[in-house]
């Protein structure tokens, strides 16, 4: 018989121990599963909790604000999935707009001002018209939705068109789902601020088609042109452009960017009719023939804006713009197939209605 400190193994003070020792570890054993356990449970409601932020996140993307609190939250500058429905795959615009390739460099000397798309004028009032519909119906279920937005951007030499193609292309669509905001030179605050601040402050949001008359890219062409910031300084705002483009992207707004292209000589035309008619003499600023002297150096900070800022999510359309009929129905057509493209849909109704009937 064996024996520890004097006393028999198997006595019962040793048993009482063993009896003692195996109760403590059938209790460490029982915690340390319950512990698991409770691991597993807290990893799946994690996981719950992030399929639901997922769900909701497909429906409604985040704001600007929210994006940026995620990425400082550790999302480590990884953006999401770009969902189909949410951003769809933009359409070839309409006929005789030329798009610039991404990665590529662009001349604007390539295109022909009076290009028409192969339509006749009175062929393109008719297609107008058809247009205008097409925009005020998928325009009314974007509104509805409320999910995503659509932001146009119209850029141009002066006198290039943007005033006349937004009056006409938006004829009809409901002004409770439409803002358009036209920068002129920026005031004290916005110059306090960085250059995005105020075009970004404009942005629409979801529900809301959003026009841009001059936009975010005055900063990298008249400010080029006319010497107000350093070199290095305009040209880092290429990238910055593109970055917030994507931002938006991401956030749920399609972008369409239109460059209304005219030739040297409709510009002395356009300049020339308005001198002539009083009416139009509220339109005129001998300013104007100013900035006409540097036709050619507007003419190279659009070529490079244009081939630096032509991105897949957010590609530039030249609208040969000579023709002002044809420059309406190419600018309404892309616009009226990005609508569809998108393809917003009205809400389900309400649970509940069957049946209900309108009290007397």
């Amino acid at each position: 018989m064996s024996k520890t400190n004097g006393k028999d193994a198997d006595g019962p003070e040793t048993g009482k121990n063993r009896e003692t020792a195996s109760q403590g570890d059938a209790e460490h054993t029982g915690k340390t599963k319950g512990k698991k356990a409770e691991n597993r449970a807290e990893k799946a409601d994690a996981e719950t909790r992030k399929d639901a932020r997922k769900a909701r996140a497909d429906h409604h993307p985040p704001s600007s604000a929210a994006w940026a609190r995620a990425v400082d939250a550790g999302m480590g500058g990884t953006a999401p999935s770009l969902s189909p429905h949410l951003h769809p795959r933009l359409p070839r615009p309409a006929p005789g707009i030329v798009t610039v390739e991404p990665g590529t460099r662009f001349s604007l000397a390539s295109v022909d001002p009076d290009a028409t798309g192969g339509l006749d004028k009175a062929e393109a009032k008719v297609a107008l018209a058809g247009e205008h519909a097409r925009i005020k119906a998928w325009q009314e279920k974007l509104y509805a939705e409320h999910r995503r937005s659509l932001l146009v951007v119209f850029q141009a030499i002066d006198t290039g068109g943007k005033d006349g193609t937004i009056r006409s292309v938006l004829e009809g669509v409901n002004p409770q789902g439409c803002r358009v905001w036209s920068f002129k030179v920026p005031s004290a605050e916005e110059l306090d601020q960085d250059f995005l601040w105020r075009y970004h402050a404009k942005a629409p949001g979801r529900g809301l088609i959003g026009v841009f008359n001059r936009s975010h890219y005055e900063d990298v062409l008249v400010v080029r042109v006319k010497g107000l910031v350093p070199e290095e300084t305009w040209r880092e705002r290429y990238g910055l452009i593109n970055d917030f483009e994507r931002l938006l992207t991401l956030s749920g707004t399609t972008i369409l960017k239109f460059f209304l292209h005219i030739s040297k000589d409709e510009q002395k035309e356009r300049l020339e009719a308005r001198l002539e008619d009083p009416e139009k003499h509220w339109k005129f600023d001998p300013a104007d023939l100013v900035e006409r002297k540097s036709w050619d150096a507007y003419r190279t900070a659009f070529d490079d804006a244009l081939s630096r800022c032509s991105t897949p999510y957010a590609p530039w359309h030249v609208v040969p713009a000579n023709r002002k009929w044809a420059r309406n129905l190419m600018v309404a057509r892309t616009i009226a197939d990005t609508l569809e493209a998108m393809d917003p849909r009205f809400p389900p109704p309400r649970e509940g209605l069957e049946g209900l009937k309108v009290p007397d």
